[in-house]
């Protein structure tokens, strides 16, 4: 297989050099050893606010999961949800719906981010939870002198995108603000069919109930509409100390989600921070920082646009998640050292109800996530080891407490208490290669869903009533056990990276499809995998980034009452290939292949179906125009392919009429033609 795919690049590279249409390069990716830098992304990816949709182009390891037009989710080395660690500007965020509509990368939008870091691995103890991955994502910071932009994008489906910021000041004090109002019609899928004909051809096919349709009057329902305001200021007490405030609002309406049973009413988010930094405070002490923050997220979901309202009435779950966090890190030098400690602390309150037309359901009967506090402290250390020239080591070491109650009497508390840390060393052959390689131990605890998620209240045998629980109170925490190799090297033009990993899993939260009750279960398994990427520069103006990421995962055994051991969501081997071509500094392409082999390796008893492979071509050019001006035009899926990326494992719950592997695809996109023209001041 892998063969095939390495034969069938070679001849997709042949085709992109002979090609006429040639196009702009990618968004800035800077890939160090341990580490994925994408940069500039206020500036380069203008066409939505989805980041997860901008890093599943952009980066072979990051595979998408489509819920809807926008706030999707993404998988990294097969892992998804808490499995990966998310922070904006370092503040934990979690997403308020038990179904991830919400997920924490869907409350930045595109437009506000500076850059954004990707560590694969559990090569991260500075941020709670970080058992396969890491996400930190840096929004943009104000400047001296005064600037900004504007900007108008439209696009496919009625697209529409107004943006606007400014930030200036000097070197006492600094400010930023900006703003952003999006909204898009139903997108149509290669086959033509908006979200109204989705549903509707899995109804022919038995697959969706017909109630889940949309009623008549809400067929031409816009897909969401978003607002979004960040403002910034950082005032510099003195030469050595500066204090930084920042506030972060999000503002989402109506936001369909048609594979599921309800949409989201609202979806809104506030983040506020505030951090101290002071630098040069003694030997002991480079950088000191420290950092308040609380994030919240309110996300009401509903049946209100669908059939089922007019038969059974209209039912709202609305969810509030938010996080009271800290942390405070010193930093210093010794000797060869470069030595960094800290403290961390985050309080995460989960709380869910229930209503009728708007009445509110007793939550005696019908709660789901029922107030429950995630509270963690934890001391770790960093030290960045210069041994010589050519040798580095990265040694880091965290300790975590954790404890989850439910303001349910009925359900345990939980307390964790845990050691991770890692060693990282990284050697240079020569001027020209550098290996390096990685051990490591990362953790993370079950979240309110799996520990205490309850049904609503259901007809037993009996003809009882009686809420079920899901959720498995008694859950271990995920222990991750990871070996990474890897080398980088440059060859003239030529750059390639590759990069291997073994991931030991002990007490893996999996979901059990074949129980009727605590249906979350532990259980050992592994994923590995590797990738590849670089950069091949054929002129000064000429060049190729290419990549290429396989994983493979295996239960130890089957789950109770199954039999198959493959592991859920472990997307197939996927690649990226583009063509870039700057004729000068005013006017750039890009031609970029994204696809994915065959899904034919799949936890089938838990929901998941085999995909066929897929393959798209996108197109986008940037001219400058004058001093101020910029326009940029593109195109996605330039030959209208109608394909399947996400996979249906039902930890989500997606439309289905109950049989087996009866469960709803969402497609994605069809052609997708987008310009934006920008004014800078």
């Amino acid at each position: 297989m892998i063969y095939k795919k390495a034969v069938m690049l070679s001849v997709i590279s042949c085709v992109c050099l002979n090609a006429e249409s040639i196009n702009l390069g990618n968004v800035d990716v800077e890939a160090s050893i341990d580490t994925q830098v994408f940069k500039d992304i206020y500036a380069q990816d203008i066409k939505s606010a989805d980041l997860a949709d901008a890093l599943a182009k952009e980066s072979p390891s990051v595979s998408l999961v489509r819920r809807s037009g926008i706030a999707n989710d993404i998988i990294v080395r097969g892992q998804k949800k808490d499995n990966i660690s998310v922070t904006i500007d370092g503040m934990k965020l979690y997403g308020g719906c038990p179904n991830r509509m919400d997920p924490p990368i869907s409350h930045v939008l595109t437009n506000n981010i500076s850059k954004l870091e990707i560590i694969e691995g559990p090569f991260n103890v500075e941020d709670f939870g970080a058992l396969s991955a890491s996400v930190n994502i840096y929004t943009l910071a104000p400047a001296s002198g005064f600037s900004g932009n504007f900007s108008v994008g439209l696009g496919s489906w009625g697209y529409k995108k107004l943006s606007l910021m400014t930030q200036g000041g000097n070197d006492k004090v600094k400010f930023y603000l900006g703003g952003s109002y999006e909204t898009s019609n139903q997108y149509k899928d290669g086959a033509g069919e908006d979200f109204v004909a989705q549903i509707n051809r899995e109804i022919k096919k038995g697959v969706a109930p017909a109630y889940a349709q949309y009623q008549d009057r809400y067929k031409d329902l816009d897909s969401y509409k978003k607002n979004t305001l960040m403002a910034k200021l950082f005032w510099n007490i003195s030469e050595n100390s500066e204090l930084r405030l920042s506030y972060i609002r999000n503002r989402s309406d109506d936001i369909l989600y048609p594979s599921s049973k309800m949409d989201a009413i609202s979806d809104d988010s506030d983040l506020y921070s505030l951090e101290y930094i002071a630098k040069s405070l003694g030997k002991y002490s480079k950088e000191l920082k420290v950092k308040v923050y609380k994030t919240k997220v309110d996300h009401p979901m509903s049946t209100k646009y669908r059939k089922m309202a007019l038969m059974m009435g209209e039912m709202t779950h609305a969810l509030e998640s938010s996080v009271v966090g800290a942390k405070v890190t010193n930093e210093f030098d010794i000797n060869n050292h470069n030595i960094k400690v800290g403290l961390d602390y985050s309080l995460r309150n989960w709380d869910g109800k229930y209503y009728k037309n708007s009445k509110p359901l007793p939550e005696k009967f019908f709660h789901s996530i029922y107030d429950v506090d995630t509270k963690n402290y934890a001391l770790f250390l960093k030290d960045k080891i210069n041994i010589n020239s050519n040798l580095s080591l990265d040694v880091g070491l965290r300790y975590d407490h954790t404890k989850i109650t439910s303001k349910n009497s009925s359900q345990q508390d939980n307390t964790y208490n845990d050691i991770s840390g890692y060693l990282f060393a990284t050697y240079a052959l020569d001027k020209t290669t550098k290996i390096f390689a990685g051990v490591g131990k990362s953790i993370r605890v079950p979240d309110p869903k799996e520990l205490y998620w309850v049904s609503s209240p259901k007809k037993l045998p009996d003809g009882t009533m009686k809420a079920i629980s899901i959720g498995t109170p008694n859950l271990k925490e995920t222990k991750n056990y990871e070996v990474d190799l890897g080398i980088e090297k440059s060859l003239g033009n030529f750059t390639i990276k590759a990069k291997a990993f073994y991931s030991k899993l002990d007490d893996f939260i999996a979901y059990n499809a074949s129980k009727m009750t605590y249906k979350y279960e532990n259980v050992d398994a592994k994923i590995y995998g590797f990738n590849l990427s670089g950069t091949y520069f054929a002129t000064n103006s000429l060049y190729f980034d290419f990549g290429l990421s396989y994983q493979r995962g295996k239960k130890d055994h089957p789950l109770q009452g199954q039999r198959g051991t493959n592991m859920p969501e472990i997307p197939p081997l996927k690649y990226n290939l583009a063509l870039n071509y700057d004729f000068d500094d005013t006017l750039n392409f890009k031609a970029e292949l994204v696809g994915a082999a065959r899904w034919s390796k799949y936890d089938k008893e838990n929901g998941e179906q085999e995909l066929p492979g897929w393959a798209v071509i996108n197109l986008k050019a940037t001219k400058k125009l004058g001093k101020n001006f910029e326009l940029t035009v593109g195109v996605d899926n330039l030959f209208d392919k109608d394909y399947a990326i996400s996979n249906t494992y039902k930890d989500l719950i997606l439309l289905t009429t109950g049989g087996k592997n009866n469960v709803m695809l969402m497609h994605e996109p069809g052609r997708n033609i987008y310009a934006n023209i920008k004014y800078k001041f």
